[in-house]
Order: C-alpha cells, then sequence, then structure tokens
C-alpha cells in the first residue's frame, strides 16, 4: 500500500465513533490504502523556526499523502493544505459550512429558496425583536442541532436576550415552516448518495442524535436538480446538505454539514458512503 491517509479525530469522538472510524480504516484497506487515526491531541502544528510545522506526539513525522479532517478547525485543514497534503474537507469547504451566516450567503447566489434570514452579532442585538414571532436563532457556529432555541413570544425574546453569550447569530423566520423535520441529503464530491426525511414529534428540531427519527426520503427530479446547483458550484469531499420542508412540501436550503456523520443513512439503506468517499479521494487524488 502506497498511498497513507490521516483520519482526525478528537479523542472524545474517536471513542464515540469507533465503529464509524473502523469501518473507515477497512474500506480504506480494501481499495488499497492505508489510512490510520490519528488523535488532534496528539497533533501539534504551528510555526516553528520560521517554518510551518507538525509534530505527531512530539515527534517529526512523516506526513501523509492525505488527510480526512473529522474536527473543526479550517486553520488545521488549511495549514495541512499548505504542506502539500490533500485535505477533505477542504479549508475552503470547512471555513464556510461552519459559518450559517456565510453559508447562506453563498448559497442566495444560487438563487436557491431559503427561510428569511438575519445575520446579527450579539452587541447589536436589541430588546425589539428584529422579526415577527415565532423565529428560531442560531449561534453561527453551533452544529448538530446544539445552540438552536425556538422563541414564541416576547418573555422567552426578553430571557434569550439576557442570557446569549455567542457573539455571532442568525435569526430565521419560522413561518411557513413545517418544524420537528427535514430532508438530508448526502453527497460525495458532486453526487448525491441519498437523502433521509428527519422526524420529530416532541422537538422543534429534527436531529437525530436528540431523538429524531428517520426513513428513506426519494428525491423527485425538481429536488436533485436543486440539489445539483449547490453540488456542481463547491468543491466537496463528503457533506450533509440539509432542507427545511416548507408548508406545501417545497425545499428551503437550511445548511451544510461539514464533518457530516452517516448513522441516519445507514439505518434506512444499504447505501455504503465510505466506499464512495474512499472511491472519490482516490479519484481527485489521482492515486
Amino acid at each position: 500500500m502506497n498511498q497513507r491517509g490521516w483520519l482526525i479525530y478528537s479523542r472524545e469522538d474517536a471513542e464515540t465513533n469507533k465503529s464509524y472510524i473502523d469501518w473507515f480504516i477497512d474500506e480504506a484497506r480494501l481499495q488499497g490504502i492505508s489510512l490510520e487515526l490519528v488523535l488532534r491531541e496528539e497533533l501539534t502544528v504551528g510555526i516553528i523556526q520560521n517554518k510551518q510545522t507538525i509534530f505527531h506526539k512530539n515527534l517529526i513525522v512523516q506526513l501523509p499523502d492525505f488527510a480526512v479532517i473529522r474536527t473543526i478547525e479550517p486553520l488545521l485543514n488549511k495549514l495541512l493544505e499548505s504542506m502539500g497534503i490533500s485535505v477533505y474537507n477542504s479549508s475552503s469547504i470547512s471555513s464556510f459550512c461552519n459559518n450559517k451566516a456565510l453559508t447562506h450567503f453563498h448559497i442566495n447566489k444560487l438563487s436557491i429558496p431559503m427561510v428569511d434570514t438575519i445575520f446579527v452579532k450579539r452587541k447589536n442585538l436589541l430588546l425589539t425583536p428584529p422579526m415577527d414571532f415565532p423565529f428560531v436563532v442560531k449561534e453561527n457556529d453551533g452544529r448538530g442541532g446544539n445552540q438552536v432555541y425556538l422563541i414564541n413570544n416576547q418573555q422567552e425574546w426578553k430571557k434569550y436576550f439576557a442570557d446569549v453569550s455567542a457573539q455571532e447569530l442568525i435569526i430565521q423566520s419560522t413561518k411557513n415552516v413545517q418544524l420537528g423535520k427535514d430532508v438530508r441529503v448526502f453527497v460525495v464530491g458532486n453526487k448525491i448518495i441519498g437523502a433521509v426525511l428527519r422526524e420529530s414529534k416532541s422537538d422543534f428540531r429534527s436531529n437525530y442524535k436528540l431523538g429524531g427519527s428517520a426513513t428513506w426520503y426519494s428525491l423527485n427530479h425538481c429536488e436533485k436538480k436543486l440539489i445539483n446547483r449547490i453540488i456542481q458550484e463547491f468543491d466537496f469531499g463528503m457533506v450533509g446538505v440539509d432542507f427545511l420542508i416548507d408548508n406545501n412540501g417545497g425545499m428551503l436550503f437550511n445548511e451544510i454539514e461539514d464533518v457530516v456523520g452517516s448513522r441516519t443513512l445507514s439505518a434506512v439503506s444499504d447505501k455504503n458512503i465510505l466506499a464512495e468517499y474512499v472511491a472519490y479521494i482516490k479519484r481527485s487524488g489521482n492515486m
């Protein structure tokens, strides 16, 4: 096996995702690639003696041909890229997918339908709400359905206003939106792998990890055409593109998950997304 890759996780996430990591490493091996789990805490990165440097366990090591980064740290992606390592997802994708305001800005330029969305800094918030109730407030760098708040009235807004500590937020209208329901589309490169419908009967958020359910979702021709407008525009590795559903069943762009998991897709289908991902890495890296 000539090609070597690093699969970078935080220690905590590596423990939680052990079976996924084992699956990833096995799939790489089946396709002739050596993939090694590397814990982020064991990497030292920076500028040492005026040179971009990476130590692993405080030692200089042979750098990999590529790295799959499963932490949210765009600067790490960028530093590895600058040292000649192919990185998935790229620093540019990691940067804009993990900034909700920036994501909406870019996707809006493609004329993709979305709910009314306001970008705001904490210091500019007023006790007078920026749009009619109800609305949702999200921390700009939140993920996994966390740091998301449904505000129904002035009392709830006043409480949120007093407690919020995040410095950058987005505020989104919930008019004409089916709360507790969304569609996640799994993408590798510029290919749609599959989609799931996520629903919750007890929460306005539909995330699987928060107790929501998932079923296979068959995308129609118009939905695929909409999604392809997004995935043809960006150089994705593997991402999840999330859509809210309006009251007429139409799709409204919501966000793009950079470090996306695939347990929902595996639960409702026989799609082997990691086989697709490893094959994509081989093709894009000319391995």
